[in-house]
């Protein structure tokens, strides 16, 4: 028996708790981002998970400090997150296009323009070995209505908590300089 998105994570972006202000929990975002195998170390380890239980707490902090590792890794995992969101999107959107032109397209959007002429041909490399279609949705329950409802609302929840994490590196020009 084929296995669902559901079973696959540990925790759905659409459960991650975000206060009335907008601030994202960061015990449960880093633990959905472990879903996507995709993890910042640097924000893993709060030295006071009390007085750092968001992620705004967590930059707002290094921007008073001058340390900012924590602030530079969420970056790039915001930005890897933001990649993701809109290539599933766009396959959700786009049946009959390969995940390959999906990802391909999304990178264009998203991290091409924070690489260097390497990265990028390695990035090209890399969606040779990306499954098809039929492979992928295999692996998260189907090419079904179903199964596509449900990363629908994963992706739509991801894409929530990314635009919240937006709104709060322009706000304070958090991403300036990284």
């Amino acid at each position: 028996m084929s296995k669902t998105l559901e079973d696959l994570i540990t925790r759905r972006f659409q459960d991650v708790t975000v206060s009335e202000a907008g601030h994202i929990n960061t015990a449960e975002f880093l633990e959905a981002a472990e879903g996507v195998k995709v993890r910042e170390k640097s924000l893993s380890n709060p030295s006071d998970p009390t007085v750092y239980d968001t992620l705004q707490k967590i930059i707002t902090a290094e921007a008073k400090e001058g340390d900012r590792t924590a602030t530079q890794g969420l970056l790039w995992l915001k930005r890897g997150l933001e990649l993701t969101a809109m290539a599933l999107k766009r396959s959700l959107e786009n049946q009959k296009e390969t995940l390959s032109e999906s990802f391909t397209e999304a990178y264009n959007k998203t991290l091409k323009q924070y690489h260097g002429f390497i990265v990028k041909k390695m990035f090209g490399v890399a969606m040779m070995a990306c499954p098809d279609r039929e492979t992928f949705y295999m692996k998260i329950g189907g090419d079904n209505e179903g199964a596509h409802e449900q990363l629908l609302a994963w992706v739509n929840a991801l894409q929530g908590l990314l635009n919240e994490l937006n709104i709060f590196y322009a706000s304070g020009a958090f991403d300036k300089g990284l």
